[in-house]
């Protein structure tokens, strides 16, 4: 088949869902605002229901619920009538979808919902449906058509949902004041969870794989303890393993350069002294800005004496998903 009628078909169903999305934006008033009072004022949890797509649509809404500060989980209506519906407590708040708003298995466990008190949030595209009329609050996410041609597949209704429940979502988590640190707690396995919660000494090198040398030590046993500890660095401590300097690749270098006798030479002739260093409890995505900044690739990591008890480099940090 041709390209241009299908690149046609695909740009005409993103205008459809994306004027059915701005067009949200005007309908937002009071309601919403109830709505995430609810939310912000509920003790329990967010149970999201819904059936078919829209149950898709609310399993992801429930996810971004829990993800942002809102605890909150999908319950699904058929199961819910056959048991299920013991997990929703008076302590709870109900967000029911669906664009009918007639959907038989919500509507047989609105009773319930009403006999508990709870609170219910509908999304819903008929806002004179029973579920909008049994909802504490209705919020309106009708479209004028699926972008569908037959006008039958659920198609710009759920975008419009998501993107109605996104829009809760955002709002709430701005209410409560959630920050990047919150999000990390409930991401710890993610970039952003490694970033804002890994510190140094969980993943610098401790014990036998630190590369330290004396001051007078010369410049080839100081070579050989480099390569062995394998960090492109090797500390110089005094005799308390206080960090007098490191000496690096870089360093080495330099030293070539000058034709300096690696037997005679030693360390504290050629370290360089008053080194960047890190401590243990410093954020490691700290540590990645302060290599960055000064341009090195390993670091010696030091208690608040300035002795010697860790020391990392980028490979490190690579490993551990902090870059």
């Amino acid at each position: 088949m041709p390209s241009t009628p299908l690149i046609a078909r695909g740009r005409r169903v993103l205008a459809t869902e994306a004027e059915a999305v701005a067009a949200l934006e005007h309908r937002l008033g009071e309601p919403f605002a109830e709505a995430c009072r609810l939310i912000l004022g509920c003790e329990g949890r967010v149970v999201v229901t819904g059936m078919g797509k829209s149950g898709h649509i609310g399993s992801k809404i429930a996810a971004t619920l829990a993800s942002t500060g809102s605890p909150s989980f999908f319950l699904h209506p058929a199961e819910a009538i056959h048991g299920d519906i013991g997990m929703i407590t008076a302590r709870d708040v109900v967000l029911a979808l669906s664009n009918s708003g007639e959907t038989d298995e919500l509507l047989t466990i609105l009773p319930v919902i009403k006999r508990l008190d709870v609170p219910l949030i509908a999304l819903t595209g008929k806002p004179g449906s029973t579920l909008a009329r049994y909802a504490t609050v209705a919020l309106d996410v009708s479209v004028p058509a699926e972008a569908c041609p037959l006008n039958l597949a659920p198609t710009t209704s759920t975008t419009a949902t998501l993107a109605m429940g996104d829009a809760l979502a955002v709002a709430v988590l701005e209410a409560r004041g959630f920050t990047e640190e919150d999000f990390a707690r409930s991401h710890p396995g993610g970039t952003l969870g490694r970033r804002l919660l890994l510190h140094v000494d969980e993943v610098m090198r401790t014990g036998d794989d630190l590369p330290a040398v004396g001051p007078d030590t010369t410049l080839s046993a100081g070579l050989l303890e480099m390569s062995r500890k394998g960090l492109g660095m090797t500390t110089i401590v005094d005799e308390s393993r206080r960090v007098l300097g490191v000496f690096t690749d870089g360093d080495l270098r330099r030293a070539l350069d000058k034709q300096l006798d690696v037997h005679a030479t030693r360390m504290r002739d050629i370290m360089t002294a008053n080194p960047k260093m890190t401590r243990p409890r410093m954020l490691a995505a700290e540590a990645v800005h302060l290599m960055e900044t000064h341009r090195i690739t390993a670091l010696p990591v030091v208690d608040d004496a300035g002795t010697l008890v860790g020391a990392l480099n980028v490979h490190d940090l690579l490993r551990a998903g902090v870059m």
